[in-house]
């Protein structure tokens, strides 16, 4: 395959394990001989900068990384210069929340610098557990802060329900846990932000590689040059990826760079 210019790691169960708080050496390696080729290292994440892990924040500056990719692509900074960002409009986050509100259902604001959320119940409280567990309580956070995207916290039973009423609002919904999906405008992915960063940068999609291993990334794995799967990833994604490599257990972007001969 062709050496790719740059490459975007998602985060949770790529370069991390959120539940264990595990980050191998092999990645800190990986980047290492990326950097060495001259290729370029970035983050695309569907955390916001401020619920970034210490560990993965701590490799990001240690190794030089040279992007990161934030908010499923919504903010998007080079080298500590925020390159793009795609806030949602205030009126959709205001009819979002009163839909919510006459349903009943908890939901989040996500901004840069935070995580705010609308209510404090065991749903919201046990999906942000592992994503940033101190984090304010304000229903009316969206009016003085930029939000870039939202959660909603309900179970799959409600899936196509809530949806439908993402799409009246011009949103789309993508689930990362159990009782919990990020609410996005309908146009925002990391393909978007990627997209930016690649024409901010002179770089051509197709000299674009990335990792990744959920829903999330399934815009991203499709638009760019070439696109791969972690071996525990869902299976939607793999489906969608040019390669598969071993799981994060198995320093599964080491060995996928090792046997693609990126590194």
């Amino acid at each position: 395959m062709q050496t790719p210019k740059i490459i975007f790691f998602d985060i949770d169960d790529t370069l991390y394990r959120k539940y264990t708080d595990t980050l191998r050496p092999s990645v800190a390696e990986a980047v290492k001989a990326l950097k060495a080729r001259g290729i370029l290292t970035a983050i695309a994440t569907g955390r916001p900068y401020a619920a970034m892990p210490a560990k993965v924040r701590a490799l990001a500056a240690e190794a030089g990384m040279d992007l990161l990719l934030t908010i499923n692509g919504q903010f998007v900074r080079y080298r500590g210069e925020v390159l793009q960002k795609y806030p949602l409009e205030t009126a959709k986050v205001e009819a979002l929340c009163a839909y919510f509100d006459r349903e009943g259902i908890a939901y989040a604001f996500v901004a840069d610098h935070t995580i705010a959320v609308s209510e404090s119940v065991p749903a919201v409280e046990g999906a942000m557990a592992h994503i940033l567990p101190d984090h304010p309580v304000d229903k009316d956070f969206y009016r003085r802060n930029e939000v870039f995207q939202m959660l909603g916290f309900y179970a799959a039973g409600r899936e196509a329900e809530m949806a439908a009423a993402a799409a009246e609002h011009g949103c789309r919904t993508v689930r990362w846990h159990e009782s919990a999906v990020d609410i996005l405008d309908i146009e925002g992915s990391k393909a978007r932000g990627i997209r930016a960063a690649a024409a901010g940068l002179g770089i051509d999609m197709r000299e674009v590689m990335a990792f990744g291993d959920g829903l999330n990334d399934i815009e991203m794995i499709k638009a760019v040059g070439f696109g791969v799967a972690m071996g525990n990833g869902h299976p939607d994604l793999k489906a969608a990826a040019d390669y598969i490599c071993p799981t994060v257990e198995e320093d599964g972007v080491y060995s996928g760079l090792k046997s693609l001969g990126i590194i």
